[in-house]
């Protein structure tokens, strides 16, 4: 844990958290999530789409997902993890610690799009609320909208 988030939680470390919790923190992976990226994944598949890697290392921030050819990065973010106005939230439980945790993903965030634009990509950013059933189709249809401009 990084040492100005661990100085945030009074004793350095989380304390009254469950084992459940503890345990639903833990399996979380950056990568390779099973509600967002796979859904996003499953999409652009079942939508015909082609041209795209996933985790592209040579571009910075590692997007989710990369149209080379379009110069396109589209990165998959968790409602929670990306503090997502509509549907993230702060836990009441360590608020200090993830709240600064969220404001440093939003910095990062920031901090990638800017450099990718600079190195002449379109960057998008795709909620996970909006991979959805509902939603998902009228993000494809976003999607195909930018895939169409060169």
């Amino acid at each position: 844990m990084e040492r100005l988030l661990r100085n945030t939680l009074p004793t350095g470390r989380f304390e009254n958290v469950s084992a459940a919790t503890s345990r639903a923190m833990a399996a979380v992976r950056s990568k390779h999530a099973a509600t967002t990226e796979r859904r996003f994944r499953a999409l652009l598949i079942s939508s015909g789409l082609k041209g795209w890697t996933m985790h592209a290392e040579q571009v910075l921030g590692r997007p989710d997902f990369l149209f080379l050819a379009r110069k396109l990065v589209i990165f998959v973010d968790g409602c929670f993890w990306h503090g997502c106005k509509k549907c993230g939230h702060v836990p009441l439980r360590n608020s200090k610690f993830w709240r600064t945790k969220i404001e440093q993903n939003h910095r990062r965030d920031r901090r990638i799009r800017r450099s990718l634009r600079r190195q002449g990509f379109r960057v998008v950013r795709v909620w996970e609320h909006e991979l959805r059933h509902p939603q998902r189709r009228l993000f494809l249809v976003r999607l195909r909208k930018i895939l169409l401009q060169v």
